[in-house]
């Protein structure tokens, strides 16, 4: 599929992963690009996903190099759109899972399940929905295989987002079979990057353990807290990674399976916590405050099907994202 001549819809595009998504598509040449923003368009309401269809459609029309209609592309209409790709979503790390699992899995849920009806309905040629590693069960054998997303239930604390998420795979699978709808379904692991979430309450643990340590680093704090045992794993993914891993998909995958997009490794907390304090310059103590959740006890995912199928693997080394990312937050705090 060449995108440059595509209008796409990129639902949480100005978000931190859209952002870089956003790049990409336009390193593609693509023009025509609808990013609904979240204070005009509220994607849990159905009549608000349709005025974001109708906006965009006219937006696209109005365009002076809008495309010109072709004999096997009929002339576009207002709300003419050819690909949805959906990251919009309500995401934190445990913290704010746990104190929110209600609205995590009612505005997840009615976002997407909504969004992809509207989609159809409106003649998308094809629509990528992102999913969630906390789709995964909590015992799933390590790496996580896109065969056992089904054998058991997900970590309890992130269970009501995951499973939110993992109906748009059943939305997906469904549609295909009963409309011939395009809808792929993709299962990012963990992303971490310049531009993440770095607010205390909603972060998830690469951006809480940065700021942790950049503000000891900053007021002489002889040591940090750090939630749980250390002892679970985790796998991580830069975010630009990610976003070419979702537009190559966008591009040359058209199965119904699901396909998991990660980097391949493992490290602990543990691990994880003494890399981030040497990188930014933390020499005090980690204190562990077993009195947290370590959440899901593993998580890796096996990634030969995105290989196989559009020829993604992930570029990034892990220390050199930790820098740019640390370099980043420093960067923010200085423009603060």
């Amino acid at each position: 599929m060449n995108l440059a001549s595509k209008r796409i819809m990129l639902t949480g595009g100005a978000g931190f992963l859209g952002s870089f998504v956003t790049e990409k598509l336009k390193a593609r040449g693509c023009k025509h690009i609808f990013i609904p923003k979240e204070q005009d368009y509220d994607l849990t309401k159905s009549d608000r996903i349709a005025a974001a269809f109708q906006d965009a459609g006219k937006l696209f029309s109005a365009s002076p190099d809008s495309r010109p209609p072709t004999p096997d592309s009929p002339s576009p209409t207002p709300s003419s759109i050819d690909i949805v790709i959906h990251l919009a979503a309500k995401v934190g790390g445990i913290g704010a899972n746990r104190e929110n699992p209600g609205s995590f899995f009612y505005d997840n849920l009615m976002m997407g399940v909504q969004l992809m009806e509207q989609a159809r309905q409106h003649g998308v040629e094809k629509f990528v929905a992102l999913g969630t590693i906390c789709a995964y069960p909590k015992f799933a054998p390590i790496p996580f295989k896109e065969e056992d997303l089904w054998n058991g239930y997900p970590e309890e604390t992130n269970a009501p987002y995951g499973l939110a998420k993992k109906m748009l795979l059943v939305q997906s699978q469904a549609y295909r079979q009963q409309y011939g709808f395009n809808s792929i379904f993709l299962l990012p692991v963990n992303l971490y990057g310049p531009g993440d979430n770095f607010n205390p309450g909603s972060s998830h643990v690469i951006p809480a353990l940065i700021k942790k340590c950049v503000e000891a680093v900053n007021t002489g704090a002889k040591e940090i807290i750090v939630w749980g045992t250390g002892k679970a794993t985790r796998e991580f993914l830069y975010v630009e990674d990610c976003a070419e891993a979702i537009v190559l998909a966008t591009e040359k995958y058209n199965s119904p399976e699901p396909v998991n997009i990660g980097a391949g490794f493992e490290i602990s907390i543990k691990e994880l916590s003494e890399l981030i304090a040497k990188l930014t310059g933390f020499k005090g103590k980690l204190v562990w405050d077993a009195s947290q959740p370590d959440g899901q006890p593993r998580r890796m995912l096996d990634t030969a099907r995105a290989a196989k199928e559009f020829g993604f693997n992930a570029t990034t080394g892990f220390e050199t994202g930790l820098k740019k990312t640390i370099k980043w937050h420093e960067k923010s705090l200085v423009l603060a």
